[in-house]
C-alpha cells in the first residue's frame, strides 16, 4: 500500500505551493468552467500574492503530500477567526484546500491525507471539522460522505463573474 505523509510548507516554497494549487484546481475544474472564469480564479484567489498573504496568517496552516518522496497534493487548514464559517469559528476547524494530483488520485491517498488533516484537528483539541465541496462535484461529495461529512448549510463560492453553490459539510470528530 502507498505511504502519504505530510510536511508543512515552508516561506521558500510558496512558489510550488502555487504551482501545485493551480495545477490541482485545473485539474479538478477546469472541464467544467470556462477559461476565462478559471484563469480569473488564478489571477486573484491563487495569485502569487494572495497565496504569500494566506501563509503569512497565523491561523491559517499548509501541508505538502508526498509519496515516496513526490509532492502529490497539499492541504490548507483555517482554525479561529479565519474561517468563512462564523458560527463554526470557536468549536471548529476548516479544511480549506484539499488536493492530490490527478495521476495519483484513486490509490488511496486522499483517503489518507483526509485523515491526518482530521487527525492535526483533532490533536489541536477540535471536535467537529467542516469544509466546502462545489455542488457538482459528486465524486468529492460521495468521497465525504463516506468518510462521515453530511451537508448543514451552504454558501457562495465566486469563481471569476460565476457565483456558485458550495455545500458546506461537517464531520463530528
Amino acid at each position: 500500500m502507498l505511504k502519504l505523509h505530510l510536511r508543512s510548507v515552508q516561506k521558500k516554497e510558496l512558489q510550488t505551493l502555487r504551482t501545485i494549487s493551480v495545477q490541482t484546481f485545473k485539474e479538478t475544474f477546469g472541464n467544467q468552467n470556462t477559461e476565462e472564469n478559471m484563469t480569473s480564479y488564478f489571477k486573484n484567489q491563487l495569485s502569487q500574492k494572495q497565496i504569500e498573504k494566506e501563509f503569512e496568517e497565523p491561523n491559517t496552516d499548509f501541508y505538502f503530500a508526498f509519496c515516496n518522496k513526490e509532492l502529490i497534493g497539499y492541504l490548507k487548514l483555517n482554525f479561529n477567526g479565519i474561517q468563512k464559517k462564523v458560527d463554526l469559528q470557536v468549536k471548529a476547524f476548516e479544511i480549506e484546500r484539499i488536493y492530490i494530483l490527478k495521476a495519483h488520485q484513486r490509490k488511496g491517498l486522499g483517503s489518507q491525507l483526509f485523515a491526518q488533516a482530521i487527525e492535526i484537528g483533532r490533536h489541536m483539541g477540535y471536535q467537529l471539522m467542516w469544509l466546502g465541496v462545489w455542488e457538482f462535484n459528486y465524486h468529492a461529495i460521495k468521497f465525504y460522505e463516506t468518510k462521515g461529512l453530511r451537508v448543514f448549510d451552504s454558501h457562495i463560492f465566486v469563481l471569476g463573474k460565476d457565483m456558485q453553490t458550495d455545500f458546506l459539510m461537517k464531520l463530528k470528530l
